[in-house]
């Protein structure tokens, strides 16, 4: 049985599961679909072609599925579509993707999205990912699981950060950070590793030391990155070195490592 206040306006066509709840003037347009178990809180807007998923939590003042902020924008079908178990705090705003970024913004499940944070068009992001008060994603943004976005962080159109990325709080991402790397600054540099989170999630600990291995390398070598990478990928077993490698090798943006060539 589903709770929906009674100043929420619901439109006919909206699907809803088993035991959604709906806050107080909330309004929920034709086109969203909304999983069991999801709580929205009040003087929330949910619209578009959004699909939402089940036991997420929606706060209040969130905007999902409202059009993209991009001027080329012309009213084309697109969609915005939720994962599972994501928190989403107060005044986040979620756009759906544009035609020319294939039509589809995709947010993965168990995220914390702290408030005021936005996911513009075209973004990916995985699962298990924490995005600090005001993070701010542009279009075209693709981000991996278990990845660290710092508050008041902002991360360039086209940009790539990998998984068990952290990005420090205030920075400016212009170029693709890799997995398991910490950065800040702006415009942000690696720093090194990420240790801690690379230690809460992996029981060997010999992959620990093969990341730091392949991670000086690659960064604090003399040796081009490219090079280095293609080695690693030629050379390597090890299941956490071949991703690091693989993202160097593909990146399009670049590696942000003062005094080298990053591209």
């Amino acid at each position: 049985m589903n709770n929906i206040h009674q100043t929420a306006i619901v439109e006919d066509g909206v699907i809803l599961g088993e035991n959604v709840t709906i806050g107080a003037y909330t309004i929920i347009k034709n086109g969203v679909s909304i999983g069991d178990n999801t709580t929205i809180g009040s003087h929330t807007l949910i619209e578009g072609k959004t699909t939402i998923g089940k036991g997420n939590e929606i706060f209040s003042h969130s905007v999902l599925g409202s059009i993209p902020q991009d001027l080329k924008f012309n009213g084309e079908d697109v969609e915005l579509i939720i994962g599972d178990n994501n928190k989403i705090r107060e005044f986040t705003l979620f756009n759906p993707g544009t035609i020319g970024g294939g039509a589809k913004t995709v947010i993965g499940s168990n995220n914390l999205f702290m408030g005021y944070v936005h996911v513009a068009h075209d973004c990916i992001i995985g699962n298990n990912c924490i995005f600090a008060n005001c993070a701010t994603m542009a279009g075209h943004v693709e981000i991996d699981d278990f990845a660290v976005v710092g508050g008041l962080s902002a991360i360039h159109q086209f940009c790539k950060i990998g998984n068990s990325a952290m990005l420090g709080g205030g920075s400016i991402v212009v170029q693709d950070i890799p997995p398991f790397c910490v950065s800040e600054g702006n415009r942000a540099t690696l720093r090194g590793l990420n240790i801690n989170g690379l230690r809460r999630r992996m029981e060997n600990r010999s992959d620990i030391d093969e990341i730091k291995k392949a991670y000086k390398k690659l960064f604090d070598s003399n040796l081009p990155m490219q090079d280095v990478a293609k080695e690693l990928l030629e050379s390597s077993e090890n299941k956490y070195v071949l991703m690091l490698a693989k993202f160097v090798s593909n990146t399009t943006r670049g590696i942000p490592v003062q005094g080298k060539n990053n591209k």
